[in-house]
């Protein structure tokens, strides 16, 4: 059976090579800063991948969906798409936070992240740049789990809702996320910044 035909399938091959390609090429540099590294890279870009999806594809296409009264609708958007969509979503939130956390903590900076570099002595730049990123995620992932997914839960009819408690629903979720896709500029600055530099 081709792996490539399973979503699973695929993503056990791209392990499998990226191991192959470790052990090929660097057999001994293995070490856990660099997997918690990579699983950070690895869930973060689902994460905000599915975040950019939302509010670059699936809110204006259902916004178009609705105005196009002659048309299809977005009933499959919504019933077999966005809680698909949300699933990894949220739990790539979470991923994404969690390994974000052990890199940190791994190499020294969890508590001097948070703290922005303000108690090091001397001042550790690393940990302002990092630590502005890492809060920046963290009230993202604040919004996935407190405003956009119970809010979700009730557009999607997943829980029950009145239409007036799913219309307040819908503009809770659209703003945080919203809010999400506007932090994730700044935050993958930071992120991208931290080791190799402002870009001004």
């Amino acid at each position: 059976m081709n792996p490539l035909n399973t979503v699973r399938g695929a993503i056990t091959t791209g392990f499998v090579l990226a191991v192959v390609l470790t052990l090929l090429i660097a057999p001994t540099a293995f070490h856990e800063l660099g997997l918690a590294r990579w699983f950070h890279i690895l869930s973060g870009i689902t994460w905000i991948g599915l975040l950019y999806y939302f509010n670059l594809v699936q809110m204006p296409a259902l916004a178009a969906a609705a105005a196009d009264k002659g048309g299809p609708g977005g009933a499959g958007i919504s019933k077999y798409v966005a809680p698909r969509a949300l699933l990894w979503f949220r739990w790539a939130a979470v991923a994404t936070w969690l390994t974000g956390a052990w890199y940190l903590a791994r190499s020294g900076n969890l508590a001097g992240a948070f703290e922005l570099g303000l108690r090091s002595d001397p001042f550790n730049y690393y940990q302002l740049i990092i630590g502005v990123g890492a809060w920046l995620g963290t009230i993202m992932l604040f919004n996935v789990w407190v405003l956009i997914w119970p809010n979700q839960k009730k557009v999607l009819g997943l829980v029950a809702a009145t239409d007036e408690e799913k219309a307040a629903a819908r503009k809770t979720a659209m703003l945080a996320s919203r809010t999400n896709f506007v932090l994730s500029i700044p935050m993958l600055l930071c992120m991208g910044s931290a080791t190799h530099g402002l870009p001004f």
